[in-house]
């Protein structure tokens, strides 16, 4: 249970929490805290939805299973294709973010975020325990580190701020997705269900219990930045918001602490991908090669390596921002099949009236199309893409068979 709550944790207060606020403030103004709640409920819902499926299906997968389990096999591809597209873009994100706060040497970033892909893959290659040992010493750190952020803006004195957006229902709405990006880490503990102990009772638990925790950290960070500073003037709100306090000797902490928190993102982001990705192999949604799993570590080592080499060319040939919007669409396109699957639940296996699933399908479609308009474009299109290979593959496999 702790090590899931700990993975859960780490891959929602990971990167998202020092450079989510920026982007998001600029299109919410001062409603920042209305799209940050928005978010948090849209997150419940969906949440709510992973562990109730969770619970009936504990098998590594996660949406992937559940969808192909509740709605069919097509609905389930579809999950599987956006959460592996989505969250490789998110590996990258995280990479580059890291690099971002490590160097400002715009050559030196993508070779710096080469290396981390290359060295957390290794790590996680060696099994889930010391994944989640070294995600709970970056949890930690990160922790620290916001808990310093906090008493810092706390103890200032109150800032008066105009801010440089007038807010509208669509910006607001825009920034709840871009929020959103930065909650949607339990999806992670959803795709250990052959890895845990009694994972129909810790999986629904762990879920429960990190995002609760993690809402109530984005919360206090977004009040105390509220009450300091901008955070819209800038790309790296709470490192500003600190410099503004007077303490300046704090900066170097909050970089430190940015770079660690991407580190634990990354790490777990990894670890959550091949596991689907072994799942969809084993159904032949991937190539079979991908359902190898190491003899020794039981890690999917031949979907985390093909994982490292996509997410390494991405952090060399892509930018931040883009690889964002792209990541927000299929993950919020994941958790839209998770609620229409939870729906189909029979009576038996609810632990959530019905309404949520359904606030939570209608609030991951509205915050979807919301998004920069380029990033849905292109990733819909590579999931229009994806269903026609599979249809065209599909309908050949069957035309031989017969």
């Amino acid at each position: 249970m702790g090590d899931a709550v700990v993975i859960g944790v780490g891959s929602m207060v990971g990167a998202g929490v020092f450079v989510v606020w920026g982007p998001a403030a600029r299109a919410a103004g001062s409603w920042l805290l209305v799209g940050l709640v928005i978010a948090a409920v849209v997150a419940y819902c969906n949440a709510s939805s992973s562990a109730q499926l969770a619970a009936v299906y504990p098998v590594s997968g996660g949406t992937y299973v559940y969808g192909r389990e509740r709605l069919g096999e097509w609905w389930g591809f579809a999950a599987g294709w956006c959460f592996v597209i989505g969250k490789t873009a998110s590996c990258a994100a995280m990479a580059l973010t890291f690099a971002t706060y490590v160097t400002d040497i715009s050559w030196l970033r993508r070779l710096i975020a080469l290396a981390a892909v290359l060295a957390l893959a290794a790590v996680n290659y060696r099994g889930v325990t010391r994944t989640a040992r070294l995600t709970r010493i970056l949890v930690t750190c990160t922790l620290l580190v916001l808990t310093l952020v906090l008493i810092v803006l706390f103890s200032s004195t109150p800032q008066h701020h105009a801010t440089t957006t007038d807010a509208t229902p669509y910006g607001v709405l825009q920034s709840a997705g871009l929020l959103f990006f930065a909650f949607a880490g339990y999806a992670r503990i959803a795709t250990m269900g052959e890895e845990v102990r009694e994972p129909a009772r810790t999986i629904p638990r762990a879920i429960t219990i990190a995002l609760i925790i993690a809402i109530g950290i984005y919360l206090a960070v977004a009040i105390a930045l509220l009450r300091s500073s901008d955070p819209a003037s800038t790309a790296a709100p709470l490192a500003a918001a600190v410099d503004g306090a007077g303490a300046v000797w704090a900066v170097p902490v909050v970089r430190i602490g940015a770079a660690l928190a991407s580190l634990g993102a990354l790490l777990a982001l990894i670890a959550g991908i091949g596991r689907t990705a072994l799942a969809m192999a084993r159904n032949r949604d991937l190539p079979s090669w991908l359902a190898a799993v190491h003899p020794r570590y039981q890690v999917p080592h031949h979907a985390e390596l093909a994982l490292a080499v996509v997410v390494g060319i991405l952090v060399l040939t892509t930018d931040l921002r883009g690889v964002i919007g792209f990541s927000s669409f299929g993950v919020l396109l994941y958790y839209a099949i998770a609620n229409a699957s939870a729906f189909t639940q029979p009576a038996e296996q609810r632990r959530w009236p019905r309404a949520v699933n359904v606030i939570g399908l209608i609030g991951c479609v509205v915050l979807a199309v919301t998004l920069p308009w380029m990033s849905a474009v292109v990733a819909a299109a590579f999931l229009a893409a994806a269903l026609l290979v599979r249809r065209f593959t599909t309908g050949r496999a069957g035309s031989a068979r017969s």
